[in-house]
């Protein structure tokens, strides 16, 4: 890579401006301003939600153990567009806890994030597993207007008298490409596993390969 530099650079000067554009919040605004540039590429006709637990090497903010994975984790909850471009991300989230934790909280700053770069959120489609089945949840994207299509958590019990579920078997069919998603953000080595230890400069790794997906997909 020197070849493309007139200068000599030292990874401790690459990292000393990533984290500094970490901290003014640049890496933000270059995915907002990426995503809204770009946004009639983006297909809306449904979008997808799901969490990912990344393995933790160095401990650090947002860690905690996780069971079913047997080492210390973080979650993040991340929104796709039908094509599995990733459009949003949760603040990650200390393994400990499932993906409904604290769920309405996490949902309205990434739709909040989604609506910076002039993306409307009433009226879209929400494909989600049974592990984002609550009443709060459903509730939360009645009244923002957004049709939720969840799969039912069967060990809620009887929840066809629920009064927000209705589920619609072919728009769920949608939902494999955020598990497509998935395996973009794992061919990133830099956020396979986590060792940063400032959640910040993890997630804006994460914003940084969201932005060269969506580059990739143009």
């Amino acid at each position: 890579m020197k070849e493309f530099f007139s200068v000599k650079y030292s990874w401790q000067s690459v990292y000393y401006h990533f984290q500094k554009w970490c901290k003014d919040g640049s890496w933000e605004r270059i995915w907002v301003k990426l995503l809204s540039k770009y946004k009639s590429s983006l297909d809306m006709s449904s979008i997808q939600l799901d969490g990912t637990h990344t393995p933790t090497k160095r401990g650090g903010q947002k860690v905690a153990y996780q069971g079913r994975k047997k080492c210390k984790t973080s979650n993040m909850l991340i929104i796709s567009d039908a094509q599995g471009i990733p459009i949003a991300c949760s603040d990650p989230i200390s393994g400990n806890h499932n993906d409904a934790h604290e769920l309405e909280k996490h949902i309205k700053f990434m739709f909040k994030e989604i609506q910076k770069s002039d993306i409307k959120i009433k009226g879209l489609f929400l494909n989600a597993d049974s592990g984002f089945d609550t009443k709060k949840f459903r509730l939360f994207c009645y009244k923002n207007e957004v049709f939720d299509n969840i799969a039912k958590n069967k060990r809620r019990g009887n929840v066809d008298n629920d009064t927000y579920t209705v589920f619609d078997e072919e728009l769920y069919k949608n939902r494999f490409v955020i598990e497509r998603t998935n395996a973009w953000l794992d061919s990133f080595k830099a956020i396979l596993v986590r060792f940063e230890t400032n959640f910040i400069h993890w997630k804006c790794l994460n914003l940084i390969a969201f932005s060269l997906i969506l580059i990739a997909k143009l």
